[in-house]
Parts: C-alpha cells; sequence; structure tokens
C-alpha cells in the first residue's frame, strides 16, 4: 500500500522510433529503459527509496546502483567482485547522487558504443585476459537485464507513493 494518498501517474512514454541498423534500433530500446529506471528513481522520497520492499531486500535505489555497476562492467571494463553488494546504495548516498551517477555511467557508457558500427564485434573494453562480448550481444544483455530491473522499479515505486507510468 502506497505511503501516501495521492497517486501520481506519469504520462506512459511509447516505444522508440529507431533507426533502421540493427545497432540504431538496440541502442534506442537500451536508451528507453534507461530512461525509464532513471525518472522512476529521480525524486523517490527518502528513506523509502532504500527501504526493502520484499523480502529479498530488493530497494529501488539499489537497482539503479547495481545498474550502474552494470554498464560500467559491460561497457567500460571495470571489474565487480561482489554482485550482490552493488545492490544496496551505500547510507551516504542520496537519491540525486545515485540517478546522477548511473547517467554519468550511461554517459560514458555511450560515448565507447558511439565509435562501434559491426553488431559482430567485440565491445572495445580494456579487460586483460577476459574475451569481450559482441556488441550485439552486450546491448541485448543490457536491454534484459535493465528492462527487469526497470520492472521492479516500476512495483517498488507504486509501493512507495503510487507513482506510476514510465
Amino acid at each position: 500500500m502506497p505511503s501516501t494518498t495521492r497517486r501520481h501517474r506519469r504520462r506512459d512514454t511509447p516505444p522508440p522510433r529507431t533507426g533502421s541498423s540493427e545497432i540504431a534500433t538496440l541502442r534506442g530500446f537500451l536508451d528507453y529503459l534507461r530512461a525509464s529506471i532513471a525518472a522512476k528513481v529521480e525524486g523517490a522520497p527518502e528513506p523509502q527509496a532504500r527501504a526493502a520492499a520484499v523480502p529479498s531486500g530488493t530497494n529501488l535505489l539499489g537497482l539503479l546502483n547495481h545498474l550502474t555497476f552494470v554498464e560500467r562492467a559491460m561497457f567500460l571494463g571495470d571489474d565487480v567482485t561482489d554482485w550482490q553488494a552493488t545492490f544496496q546504495a551505500a547510507p551516504v548516498d542520496s537519491v540525486a547522487e545515485v540517478v546522477a551517477r548511473y547517467r554519468e555511467a550511461v554517459e560514458r557508457a555511450n560515448e565507447v558504443l558511439d565509435g562501434c558500427t559491426d553488431p559482430s564485434a567485440p565491445i572495445p573494453r580494456p579487460r586483460p585476459g577476459r574475451p569481450a562480448p559482441s556488441i550485439r550481444w552486450a546491448l541485448t544483455h543490457m536491454i534484459e537485464e535493465t528492462g527487469r530491473h526497470a520492472g521492479h522499479a516500476d512495483i517498488l515505486r507504486e509501493l512507495i507513493d503510487g507513482a506510476t507510468g514510465r
């Protein structure tokens, strides 16, 4: 049950119209999902944004924190040793800081992707000793990962304050 009686319905945004190339289509859908989850977390009230709303401990801020690590690992080559720990934002991090860090990671990831034209080529990331996945696989995986957590965020945000929509 939402913590307030006031419900906010965000205008639903239809799927993107993208270019005709495979990469443009995949990037268009990924950017659509990225914007959706950032908007879902942005403005969420503290401390509810970090409070677990389900027995697994999943929380709104933790989902976006996790996706920041996923973006950085996939496209920038960052190494993550404890994926479970990425589902919790640091106690000192505000909602605005986590959203800003996510948007910065997305911006840096897009800078890498801007130079990618062949979907079968490997992601150009610095991870010595580890083969990089193809751009096609990386984009498809990120659509799946971001979409899954955006769905979780939809439910969590509605539980927090009744906000719905993309």
